[in-house]
């Protein structure tokens, strides 16, 4: 009866987070401040770094010989986020006047030289977007490919026609910006840099416009060049029709000059400011985010299924039949012993290597707050994508500051093992460096990599040494205090003591290892699914906001995670194997291993258009990164349920 009650109340709390997981999907806050435009009001498009997930190399978009503003380039206010993102924000060239539809030149290139139409060239088989803002809207361009209509982000530097082997430069640009009459809702407005804001006046705002969409359509138009060299920038020009003939395209060759120009055309929308990213973050394949979640619940009840029926059976069985005698009934059934309550002396023996241990522990418990904390609060709309790099800049404030919590459980597991306080500072510098120190040494190869390529990927030094002061002076003294309060707290008894001699291990038909790093498969069928959408918006730059699947997909993980854990510690303790630490350890924390070996799988099959070793070090860089974090994660979630359950099993037992 016992057992029907708690599975009625798992499938009740599954159908909470099940419910709870529409509802964050359908909810986000836009993420900025409305900023309105009356009629002919100036609004300057802003450019970010050329992309290309043939190469995943950004580029600086002034690389290229394109147009630059009359008052020089500025580069835009970028947090840490968009920085460790290789993002570069500059102002542009192309102005708009609110309502005010025309045709405009921009400018016409110098006789392009050997080196700039090498570079066109193999921006332009590279397959690189340019990106372009406006109201910190990204530009959308829609395409036909195979009968499917899609939708992009950005537009291409150029193109090469298959039937042709020249190479063709996008030198005019058709923007649609969709606008919607502003109503005076008394909602905060601010610039369009978002720097300051203030409170609407509904009557002070008639006849003010908000901009809701963002579209461009890209061609390349052969201008003539004696009548264009006598425009000046902003001079009107006659509009094009696009798509042109490849023979009035603009070829990319050398001693050519290439006059870009642009139109631009203010459509009225009854698309609200609330939703106006919503073009953006159209869902797709939501049928497949409720597979995987439906193919986690069922290994979560076959888990579980498992967890009672071994445990509240046959252990309570025991238990209680073992309480039931008499002290000298007792006495002679602990000769006769088999199974787990024959380790009763050895169980909670110091593991090997115990200070890795608690490093690795304590920095899982960091990471695995980081992520708690950053989900919750994405699926709650709180990480809007108009905030770029908000969300890495959140994800690395909370790291920092949650150091407090992994000195504590680093330096508190320490002291349970070993029985003393002593070297509780080499345990709390060493969780402070362990995590951190590996990332800055995988980031710094990589680094390295980039600044050969020239690529604005690269970290600058400056960066580096912020991020460094960061890590020196939040991280590391947060986590000596974690570890100080560590000190001061009790340490977990022991509830049986630990013999002077260690039993002998019987030998096995197999390695346990074995069993152990089978056990990740588990874990990595609950999150295989939802990591396709994440490698596919980081590496195909499409953006993931289903922050509702993913906080119920990270709370399904956690649940096997916790259940293949302790169900491999008692299989363990079954058999007498007494060494269960690192092994409870890695029985969730080796899903890491299939994480990195479908990383390996996505690049193979799903990145062939990945060009080069570099971008394929890079690529694997970063997802060496993920992993290492998954499998510390992970494998903390695994060892605490462990050394609880383990606790309390011998905590029922007694054994002189």
């Amino acid at each position: 009866m016992a057992i029907l009650e708690k599975l009625s109340s798992i499938q009740l709390s599954c159908l909470f987070v099940i419910v709870f997981a529409c509802v964050c999907n359908g909810f986000y806050l836009p993420g900025s401040y409305m900023h309105t435009y009356p009629n002919g009001a100036p609004i300057f498009a802003k450019v970010n770094s050329l992309t290309s997930i043939e190469t995943e190399l950004p580029f600086s978009y002034y690389s290229l010989p394109y147009c630059k503003p009359p008052g020089g380039i500025k580069k835009s206010a970028e947090n840490l986020g968009e920085l460790l993102m290789g993002d570069q924000i500059d102002n542009s060239p192309y102005r708009f006047k609110m309502n005010v539809n025309e045709s405009v030149y921009l400018c016409t290139t110098n006789p392009l030289n050997e080196n700039e139409v090498k570079l066109l060239k193999q921006r332009t088989r590279d397959l690189y977007q340019v990106n372009m803002i406006l109201d910190n809207l990204p530009a959308m361009r829609y395409a036909k490919q195979n009968g499917i209509n899609i939708q992009w982000t950005g537009y291409p530097v150029g193109y090469a026609p298959p039937q042709s082997n020249e190479d063709y430069i996008i030198n005019h640009l058709k923007f649609k910006v969709l606008v919607h009459e502003y109503e005076g809702s008394g909602v905060l407005l601010g610039t369009a840099d978002e720097t300051m804001a203030v409170v609407a006046e509904p009557e002070t705002k008639k006849n003010e416009y908000e901009i809701v969409g963002f579209e461009v359509v890209p061609c390349s138009v052969k201008r003539d060049p004696e009548a264009i060299l006598k425009l000046k920038m902003y001079d009107p020009v006659d509009p094009v029709n696009c798509p042109v003939d490849i023979d009035k395209s603009q070829i990319i060759r050398e001693q050519e000059r290439v006059s870009f120009t642009y139109e631009v055309e203010f459509v009225k929308s009854d698309i609200r400011w609330p939703s106006r990213w919503d073009a953006y973050l159209k869902m797709e394949g939501a049928r497949v985010h409720w597979f995987s979640i439906l193919n986690s619940l069922m290994v979560i009840f076959f888990l579980a299924g498992i967890v009672f029926v071994i445990f509240l059976r046959t252990v309570r069985r025991d238990l209680t039949r073992y309480e039931e005698l008499d002290k000298e009934a007792q006495a002679q059934m602990n000769e006769e012993l088999s199974g787990w309550k024959l380790v009763v002396g050895d169980v909670f023996r110091v593991p090997n290597c115990p200070k890795l241990l608690c490093v690795m522990v304590g920095d899982g418990t960091q990471i695995l707050g980081m992520a708690i904390v950053t989900i919750v609060f994405a699926a709650l709309g709180f990480m809007s994508p108009a905030s770029r790099g908000m969300l890495l800049t959140g994800m690395i404030i909370l790291y920092l500051f949650l150091g407090i919590v992994a000195g504590y459980v680093g330096v508190r597991l320490w002291i349970t093992i070993k029985g003393t306080s002593e070297g509780w500072r080499s345990i709390s510098w060493s969780v402070s460096c362990f995590f951190p120190g590996i990332v800055f040494l995988i980031l710094t190869v990589l680094n390295f990599i980039l600044w050969g390529s020239k690529s604005t990927g690269a970290i600058p030094i400056s960066l580096y040494f912020i991020l460094l002061s960061l890590w020196f002076c939040i991280s590391v003294p947060l986590t000596l205090l974690g570890g100080y309060f560590g000190t001061k707290a009790e340490p977990i008894q022991y509830p049986v003591r630990t013999n002077q001699i260690p039993r002998e291990i019987p030998a096995r038909k197999y390695p346990s290892w074995l069993l152990v790093l089978g056990a990740g498969t588990l874990p990595f069928g609950t999150l295989f699914i939802e990591l396709f959408f994440i490698l596919s918006s980081i590496w195909l730059g499409r953006f993931y906001y289903v922050f509702g699947f993913l906080l119920v997909v990270f709370i399904l993980l956690v649940i096997v995670c916790a259940e293949v854990s302790v169900v491999l510690t008692y299989m363990h303790l079954c058999v007498e194997d007494w060494q269960w630490w690192w092994k409870a350890f890695f029985a969730s924390g080796s899903v890491s291993l299939y994480v990195f070996m479908y990383s390996i799988n996505y690049l193979i099959f799903d990145l062939r258009s990945l060009s080069g070793p570099v971008s394929a070090m890079l690529y694997l860089g970063y997802s060496l990164i993920m992993a290492i974090a998954i499998m510390l994660s992970t494998g903390t979630i695994g060892f605490l349920i462990s050394f609880y359950f383990v606790h309390y099993l011998f905590s029922s037992v007694k054994i002189d």
